[in-house]
């Protein structure tokens, strides 16, 4: 038999005999040692890095492990006018079927079982067929302008300690869609977004609040010490300016004058994205009527008023048909305002 065709006989001697092997299982056992020898090596030639401390109320998974008697859309009203604008908003959270409890706050002298009185028929109307909570309170009146002066009642929003979270929301507003995410944000004493018209300020349109005996008292005294030109925005801002969770504006704040305008970069956030109405009414959460010298939506106004200061249709550049969506979105609007309102109140309102 040759020498290439004979089996070869793998013994120990055979294989521990070269080298070359040997020194492949010198390694393989130093590897071996280390390996097994490391875990018991001194802490200290190792970064200590801490263990991060296990959240003691860690967001709920889901909307079923939230307790949302913790939390409430709050409305004041102070005057009749006002009062239907309330109810108006809880028959939409109604019909958006939000999940947070609902209080109004209205003042105190005003009857509630009485259904010959048209105040008092509202709020019959909002406890029983609306299920809200109604907290009579006395009206913080700071003012001798009745509209601007009862503006402050809205802060009485932070002494409802009885909830964890307080959403306040102004009722001369429309609601589209339902706000209860924002219950679930992070912590913070006041939430607010940015009145993206002005230059550095913000909107007590919408406030996302933790109420507390503390913050209330703070509300309370810059009450006192207002300058005489301050109201509840100015108020707002001194004190929680710096000291603020920030909300975006957009989808939660937009002004009806947003429609007439012809710039909309701030409320935008870009200069080159395009002010599509359409787009933007159905992205929007909460349309706050602002169109200053134009009257709210529950006072009527001239044919020549509306004709005078509603969005004007614009033309291409390029020419050909007019695009009148502001002017149809805006228009659109206010006759729902108008709409809901006698459905809701009735002619007394």
């Amino acid at each position: 038999m040759d020498a290439d065709t004979r089996p070869y006989n793998f013994t120990w001697r055979a294989i521990f005999g070269s080298k070359r092997a040997r020194v492949v299982l010198l390694l393989l056992t130093l590897i071996l040692c280390v390996s097994l020898l490391l875990p018991y090596a001194p802490s200290r030639s190792l970064p200590h890095f801490p263990k991060l401390p296990k959240p003691e109320d860690p967001p709920p998974k889901n909307d079923d492990q939230v307790d949302w008697s913790q939390f409430a859309y709050s409305q004041y009203a102070t005057n009749p006018d006002y009062l239907c604008n309330s109810v108006m908003i809880f028959t939409t959270l109604k019909r958006l079927g939000v999940k947070a409890d609902r209080i109004l706050l209205y003042p105190q002298e005003w009857p509630d079982n009485d259904p010959a009185d048209p105040k008092s028929g509202l709020l019959i109307k909002a406890r029983d067929e609306l299920g809200v909570k109604l907290r009579p309170i006395s009206v913080l009146q700071e003012s001798a302008d009745p509209t601007w002066g009862a503006s402050f009642t809205k802060l009485l929003a932070f002494n409802q300690t009885d909830y964890r979270r307080v959403l306040n929301i102004d009722s001369d507003s429309t609601i589209f869609q339902s706000m209860d995410e924002l219950f679930l944000f992070p912590s913070a004493k006041v939430a607010l977004t940015r009145a993206y018209w002005l230059d550095n300020f913000l909107s007590s349109q919408l406030i996302l609040l933790e109420p507390s005996a503390t913050e209330f008292a703070r509300i309370q005294e810059s009450i006192k010490n207002k300058k005489p030109n301050d109201f509840d925005m100015e108020i707002v801002n001194y004190l929680y300016k710096d000291h603020c969770m920030i909300l975006p504006h957009r989808p939660y704040n937009l002004l009806t004058g947003e429609f007439r305008g012809d710039k909309h970069a701030a409320y935008l956030g870009s200069e080159e994205e395009v002010f599509d109405p359409e787009k933007i009414l159905k992205e929007t959460k909460l349309v706050h009527f602002s169109d200053w010298p134009y009257p709210k939506p529950w006072i009527n106004a001239s044919k020549r008023e509306t004709e005078r200061l509603m969005p004007e249709c614009k033309t291409s550049e390029q020419g050909g048909e007019q695009d009148c969506r502001n002017q149809k979105t805006w228009l659109w609007l206010y006759s729902d305002f108008k709409e809901r309102r006698k459905n809701v109140c009735g002619s007394d309102f």
